[in-house]
Parts: structure tokens; C-alpha cells; sequence
């Protein structure tokens, strides 16, 4: 063994040791699986620079699979994510916030996988009063069932009532735990975050001792299948990133799907962007379907989806699917309403099956994570910063630099009132 490898290894034990979080060590604890803070995932970005690693949503067991390997593969940190819709209590997926923990640590122990990885729970929606009082049990159970990271995604909001159900909740989170926020709805063109209200909500939450990890903006894009060539917007991302660098806090990057490789390459250039969440691309490309480099799924000249033989699912339950969608009346864009009902049918088919569509995942965000978003080799920064920070805490990255007395509930509703804006149209919006 060299010494570089051996110390590589001695490093590794440590972090093992000292860097992953106490509910982690408590679900796990023979576990050699190097589950981590987002915090770490972030810090590890930034100090390579210009670096975005993937949140990679994990809506069956392949797709976790092949995010897995494809980061150590790249030895790059990673996030493994599901959204409340995709994994809440109505859920369209079998994988959920309550069990993904443990699949990621299952597959890393099976897999020997030693890069850096963070479980987040992401758009964890609030849209009212009721779901305030159900997240006060429902994040604490989260993080319970090995969360270690987690987006409090109440951009569906006003303004003010954004910024204070933030508040509100923030007691329910770990303090060591990744946070990240959100302003203005994922809604295409509609609707763009403007730099007033990004101030606004990290601001208000500085005043309050709340120092997010990333924010979330709508930016251009939209979640799904992208139908609109507009994409992310990157100036308007850079412009907002360049106004909220007093407050340290990273980009993340939602709707990736449906953007490419060069303009994500643009945004790793030109932002201070960390996570790319994508989500239907993996899912599409574990199903063996035709993917363009947007990471949308092809259509033929009837408008059906391309299924490519001997790639992904059986045929045979590829004619299942469809036939189900068609007896149902799914449009194109909720095929993701498949992935409950169907996926005992896909962990049943032969294990060479099973195999082909974690592989069919592993190489394309393999491919993300080196030539566009520049992560290679961030495993090394994160367990550098694991074994710094002697803890599974490195503490948050900014502090409070706002007037607490100016963000009262009453001023946080009179500034609110003054932000100009424009939400965008009223629907249905959720990942």
C-alpha cells in the first residue's frame, strides 16, 4: 500500500469516527458508510472552487445505486435527495424521507463507498398555518430516520409569511445539519426571483441567528420535463449570488433537467452555485429511455416516449407502464406518478436487469459530476473539512450582521409590503 493511499485511508477512519451526526452514529453504528451534514457537501465545493456536486433524487433504488457509484467512481461528495412530493406522506415514490437513510447507508456498505454523502430532504413545502403545526412533529422524525440536510421550502408564501414560517421552524432542525432556503416558486420564466426579495428573506432570517447553507430562486427553470428552451437564467442567478455574498451563502440549483451541459457549465463558472438538484433525467435514463443532453426524455413522431431495447426495464414492463398510464389517462409529464405502483415490478426482474439500470444512471452522473460540474475529487476537501472542524459540525458559514429589533414580525411585514414583485401565475408547481 503507498503512503498516499494509506494516509487517505487513515483520513477516512477519522472522519468515519468524528464527522458523521449523532443520529447517523445512532441508526448506524457499525456502519462504515460516511454519511455527513450537507454543510460538509457545501464546504467541500467551495473550497475546490467553481464546483457543484449533483443532488441526485432518488425516486427508486437505481438511481440511488447509481449516484453512489458514479460518485466514487469521480470520488466526488455527493447529496442523495427526495422532495416531499416525491417522499412525503403523499408520496408518488416508494422511496421516502423516512427510509432513504437507510438505503443510502445499505447500498455505501455494500458497495464500499467512502466519498462524503448527505441525505436531504428537499422542498419540504409549507403553504399554510396546518403545515407549520404538522412539520413541528413531522421534521423531527425526519432527521429521526437519518436525515442530515433539509430544504424549508415555504416560497409558495408571501413574502413575510416565507420569511416567518422560516423562523418559526428552525428550531425543529439540528443545528449541525445542512439548511437550505427558498424564494419565489420553480416556475419557468414566470415569476423570476428578483435580488429585493432574496435580500429580504436571508436577510431577516440573519437577524434571527439563521444562516442558510444554499438559497434556492427561481431562476427560469421548471421541474420535470422541460418544455421551454429558456433555462436557467445566468445573469439574473449571478446577479442575485453577487448581492447576497455579506450573508455566505451558497446557490442551489433546482430544475436541472432540461438545461445543457454547457450552460450548467456556465453557471458553475459564473455563480457561487454548490447543488444541482436533478431528478427526472435519472429517473427516465433508469427506465432505458431516450435522453438528450438536457436530460429530457425523447419522443418519437407519435409523442410516445423512446424506450431503447435491452436498456433499462424489461420490455415487458415497459408495455406494463405504458398500458397503465394509457388506462389512466397519465400525461407525459406524470409518468412520475408510476414509480409507487411499479416499483416492486422493477426490484422482481433478474438481477442482470436490476444491474443495467443502476449502470445506465452511474454513467451519466458520472459524466455531470466531471465534465460539467467540475467535482472531482471533493471527496478529499470534505473529509479535510470533517477532520478541521474535529466534529460533524463545522458551524455555520456566516454571522449576524443584522439588526434583530429591525425584523420584529410587525417591520417584517411592513418591508415585505413594500418589495415589489411579481409572483407569477397561481397552480399547481410542486417537484
Amino acid at each position: 500500500m503507498t503512503e498516499t493511499k494509506t494516509k487517505k485511508n487513515k483520513s477516512f477512519e477519522k472522519a468515519i469516527e468524528i464527522g458523521r451526526p449523532p443520529n447517523i452514529v445512532s441508526l448506524f453504528p457499525n456502519s462504515k458508510a460516511l454519511i455527513v451534514s450537507g454543510k460538509f457537501i457545501d464546504r467541500a465545493m467551495l473550497a475546490k472552487g467553481n464546483a457543484i456536486t449533483m443532488a441526485a433524487n432518488g425516486r427508486n433504488l437505481f438511481v440511488i445505486q447509481g449516484a453512489l457509484k458514479a460518485a466514487q467512481r469521480a470520488n466526488s461528495a455527493i447529496i442523495i435527495e427526495i422532495a416531499k412530493s416525491e417522499g412525503g406522506t403523499g408520496a408518488y415514490c416508494a422511496v421516502n424521507y423516512w427510509n432513504m437513510a437507510r438505503l443510502v447507508d445499505d447500498l455505501c456498505n455494500q458497495f464500499n463507498i467512502t466519498v462524503p454523502v448527505a441525505i436531504h430532504a428537499d422542498h419540504y413545502g409549507i403553504k399554510g398555518q396546518a403545515d407549520i403545526e404538522t412539520a413541528k412533529t413531522e421534521i423531527p422524525s425526519m432527521f429521526e430516520a437519518g436525515m442530515t440536510s433539509i430544504a424549508i421550502d415555504a416560497s409558495h408564501l408571501p413574502d413575510d409569511q416565507n420569511l416567518t414560517a422560516s423562523i418559526a421552524l428552525n428550531p425543529y432542525i439540528p443545528k449541525w445539519a445542512g439548511y437550505e432556503t427558498e424564494v419565489g416558486e420553480i416556475k419557468g420564466k414566470h415569476g423570476l426571483s428578483t435580488v429585493e426579495e432574496a435580500l429580504f428573506l436571508i436577510q431577516g432570517l440573519n437577524a434571527h441567528n439563521i444562516f442558510p447553507d444554499w438559497i434556492a430562486l427561481n431562476n427560469g427553470t421548471t421541474h420535470g420535463i422541460e418544455a421551454a428552451a429558456e433555462g436557467i437564467q445566468i445573469e439574473l442567478t449571478a446577479k442575485i449570488h453577487d448581492a447576497l455574498k455579506p450573508y455566505n451563502v451558497s446557490g442551489a440549483q433546482h430544475g436541472t433537467s432540461g438545461n445543457s451541459s454547457e450552460r450548467l457549465r456556465q453557471i458553475v463558472a459564473k455563480t457561487r452555485t454548490t447543488k444541482a438538484n436533478v431528478a427526472t433525467a435519472l429517473q427516465m435514463i433508469s427506465w432505458g429511455l431516450t435522453v438528450n443532453d438536457y436530460g429530457n426524455a425523447q419522443l418519437d413522431e407519435n409523442g410516445n416516449f423512446i424506450k431503447l431495447e435491452n436498456e433499462g426495464m424489461t420490455e415487458k414492463i415497459w408495455q406494463k407502464i405504458t398500458a397503465y398510464a394509457d388506462a389512466h389517462d397519465l400525461k407525459k409529464g406524470d409518468y412520475k406518478k408510476l414509480n409507487l405502483p411499479f416499483e416492486n415490478h422493477l426490484l422482481a426482474q433478474p438481477i442482470e436487469i436490476r444491474e443495467r439500470m443502476a449502470n445506465r444512471v452511474e454513467n451519466f452522473i458520472y459524466n455531470m459530476l466531471v465534465n460539467v460540474f467540475n467535482s472531482k475529487d471533493t471527496a478529499d476537501f470534505a473529509i479535510d473539512a470533517i477532520i478541521k472542524a474535529g466534529s460533524y459540525d463545522p458551524g455555520p458559514k456566516a454571522t449576524r450582521i443584522e439588526n434583530p429589533e429591525q425584523w420584529t414580525p410587525e417591520k417584517i411585514s411592513e418591508r415585505a409590503a413594500s418589495i415589489e414583485s411579481d409572483k407569477g401565475p397561481n397552480g399547481d408547481f410542486d417537484d
